[in-house]
């Protein structure tokens, strides 16, 4: 088992972490916004932060909500996380729900889950309010984050805190002396797919204290760091990494803008850390090559990171001095990026340590709370997602003869069950608590993992040969003027599989870079670096066909494709 690099307390529940931290981190700001006055900011302390969250959860009890479900849905913004906390340390159970959903899978959601009150912001007031109307739900009180006061029988959040502060001034302590019972179901996820196909996850509070341990045992991070948020909050990845942590830490958190608005709210929030899917990193690291290139000092930086490696291995790092230039496009305080979600492109991990950003690539899934595995401050290995969390068994059920077979779990961040649904519960954790995390992976002799890919997706071909989509994709989505692919077995009348890919190309970027516009004559050139791509694979991987497109890819709301969206479009 994998060992602590630093000592850490842990906590048994959130509401211990929420206590603590806040005495000893309490002034320090947790949450930073811009003012309309440029350059000024306005920071909500951590002592601030839980004063809203105790104000809030007496309310919510006082209105009997007490063991009851509660859900939150809306973009990310500091309300969100009041709310979850407040619902989560004294109150029910909390429900996240996915932003981007549409109004009818947000109304089964809530069925489903059983809440019997809702936060919610002004984006969805036509859906709440048709809900309402139509009474399908056990929803009592359906709460807006942004009304002023009550109005047409829909809460006002505000209101509620201010009602709950006085209640706290009269002696209510019902909320802040909640006992939390640690092991049962305090958080219900829903996994991403419709809602016919997502699985409730059940998490407690043992779980994700469990996980917020091993992240701070294995990441130093700490009071003076900035965090930016940019995944959507109710994804566990987000929640856990990228809300909790610094919370647990004393960090700071500022929103992200928006994936056009990423650089500049880096620089201005003087952001250090930010954790996102490796389609965003990627991105990233294309742009910073891209712009050294057009500057005429790709062959400098070059240089500049031979001479760095030469001096890393005595142990002397002047990367951030050689590249403090590209440094200083992202505000000059960046010293770490996480990605996780999908398998990162190891030639963006390598390039961005190279240039004196720590990049690590980490691993879980919604039902583990979410981090099973990353690469750290001692333990790194550039494609791996690094050794399992301290907390954690991993092992391989039936490798073939590569060592690769399904990844397995074992430990206190594995999920109670799937709600209502004993007989998946059953499939995915067995007796002796290991979990099926449905991923194809490799261990090497030094405890690294290495994903292949969704045992769900691997195409199969007839002389047994497995073909791992992402793998493909890695490639193809290398060419210069590709944004993304996706690579898919088309049945043959022999039983066979024909492998092809569907390729999104950057219209952009193809006018610029080889003054094309013509979809045909795009498709020819994308063909013919197909075939380049198709030289570097034994024959059985050879994509035989493409489609080509400008139009995005059908995807989560954590940029993973669906693919069973997509091969409907193909085939």
């Amino acid at each position: 088992m994998r060992e602590q690099i630093y000592k850490t307390e842990g906590y048994k529940d959130l509401k211990e972490m929420l206590k603590k931290t806040g005495e000893k981190y309490g002034d320090l700001p947790a949450y930073i916004f811009r003012t309309e006055e440029e350059g000024k900011f306005r920071n909500i302390t951590h002592k601030e932060f839980r004063n809203d969250i105790n104000a809030l959860g007496t309310k919510l009890i006082d209105m009997g909500l007490k063991d009851k479900r509660i859900a939150v849905i809306s973009e990310n913004r500091y309300e969100w996380g009041v709310d979850y906390l407040a619902a989560v340390t004294g109150v029910g159970v909390v429900v996240p729900l996915d932003r981007a959903l549409p109004g009818n899978e947000i109304e089964n959601l809530m069925i489903r889950s059983e809440v019997e009150a809702i936060f919610y912001s002004s984006k969805y007031d036509e859906i709440m309010n048709r809900v309402k109307e139509q009474k399908t739900t056990n929803v009592k009180y359906f709460i807006s984050m942004d009304l002023e006061k009550e109005e047409n029988g829909i809460y006002s959040q505000k209101e509620l805190i201010e009602q709950g502060r006085k209640l706290l001034e009269e002696g209510n302590t019902e909320f802040l002396n909640a006992k939390i019972d640690a092991e049962k179901m305090s958080i219900m996820l829903f996994t991403s797919g419709t809602t016919a196909m997502s699985k409730a996850v059940m998490l407690s509070h043992k779980n994700i204290c469990t996980n917020l341990k091993d992240i701070t045992s294995v990441i130093k991070v700490d009071s003076t760091d900035r965090f930016l948020s940019f995944l959507p909050l109710h994804h566990t990845f987000e929640c856990t990494v990228g809300f909790l942590y610094p919370v647990s830490i004393g960090g700071a958190i500022a929103f992200c803008d928006g994936i056009r608005h990423i650089a500049e709210n880096i620089k201005e929030y003087q952001i250090t850390a930010m954790i996102s899917v490796p389609i965003l990193f990627e991105s990233m690291y294309k742009k910073v090559m891209k712009g050294i290139e057009k500057k005429g000092k790709l062959d400098k930086v070059k240089k500049g990171i031979k001479i760095s490696n030469f001096l890393l291995k005595f142990g002397i790092d002047i990367r951030k001095k050689i590249f403090k230039e590209i440094h200083d496009t992202l505000g000059g305080k960046v010293k770490l990026f996480v990605a996780g979600g999908a398998a990162l492109d190891p030639e963006a991990e390598k390039g961005f340590n190279e240039l004196g950003f720590t990049m690590y690539q980490g691993y879980g899934l919604t039902e583990t709370s979410p981090v099973v595995a990353a690469e750290d401050d001692k333990y790194r290995r550039i494609g791996s997602i690094g050794k399992a969390f301290p907390s954690l068994e991993v092992k391989i059920d039936e490798p073939d003869e590569e060592g690769i077979g399904e990844l397995m779990v074992k430990g206190d961040t594995v999920m109670l069950g799937y709600y209502n649904n004993e007989e998946a519960t059953k499939e995915s954790i067995e007796e002796d608590g290991w979990f099926h995390t449905g991923d194809l992976a490799k261990i090497d002799k030094d405890g690294y993992i290495f994903i292949s890919g969704r045992k769900k997706f691997v195409i199969v071909l007839k002389n047994g040969k497995n073909i791992f989509p992402e793998e493909i994709e890695f490639l193809v989505n290398k060419i210069e003027g590709v944004k993304e692919s996706f690579i898919y077995g088309r049945p043959e009348d022999d039983g066979d599989y024909k492998i092809c890919a569907k390729i999104v190309y950057d219209k952009d970027q193809m006018k610029e870079l080889y003054n094309l516009e013509n979809e045909d004559e795009i498709k020819d050139l994308i063909w013919k670096e197909v075939k380049k791509v198709n030289k570097t694979m034994p024959a059985y991987k050879y994509i035989r066909n493409i489609i080509v497109t400008d139009k995005d890819l059908i995807k989560t709301t954590t940029q993973k494709i669906k693919r069973f969206e997509e091969i409907k479009t193909v085939i």
